[in-house]
């Protein structure tokens, strides 16, 4: 008489070897539900590519306002170059604005139309109209013009004339 082979194995498969049908490595049972089962292709076969990614309007738009942004950035400060902070003795300025608390001095060319003005002397630091006068007297003899600025990290005074050619 004979014994019955262990439930769950393969009387006909050797010891030590993987029943019938079955791949070394894979579980003699089923593929639970749930559990997504990676795809196979046939040998030889390539699979499809996975889709492209395609660009999408929301980052199309990011960029555009990350542009604008740096682009405006660098137009202020390309523009700040002609104020009057970086005015130096000799300079013409010319005068923007007929508003007296803001004219709006920003440097030219003193070959240019537009300048108005000679800056005779610059001195740093922070002045009253009375003080900005006689400071202006002191540095240089024959000014017609005062102007401040202050409030911006750079305190000055500049000493103005008339800009003749």
């Amino acid at each position: 008489m004979t014994t019955p082979p262990p439930q769950g194995q393969n009387p006909f498969a050797q010891q030590g070897q993987q029943p019938y049908g079955q791949p070394q490595g894979q579980a003699p049972y089923p593929p639970q539900p749930g559990f997504p089962q990676q795809p196979t292709a046939p040998y030889g076969v390539v699979p499809p590519a996975p889709p492209s990614r395609k660009v999408s309007f929301k980052l199309i738009k990011n960029v555009v306002i990350v542009l604008a942004v740096i682009g405006a950035g660098i137009a202020a400060f390309i523009s700040s170059q002609d104020d009057a902070n970086t005015a130096a003795v000799g300079d013409c300025m010319h005068r923007g604005s007929t508003d007296n608390n803001d004219p709006d001095l920003e440097v030219v060319e003193c070959s240019s139309s537009k300048a108005q003005y000679v800056v005779l002397a610059k001195v740093k630091g922070d002045f009253s109209a009375i003080s900005a006068e006689t400071k202006c007297s002191e540095k240089a003899k024959d000014f017609q013009y005062s102007y401040t600025e202050t409030g911006d990290g750079s305190n000055f005074l500049l000493c103005l004339k008339d800009y003749t050619k």
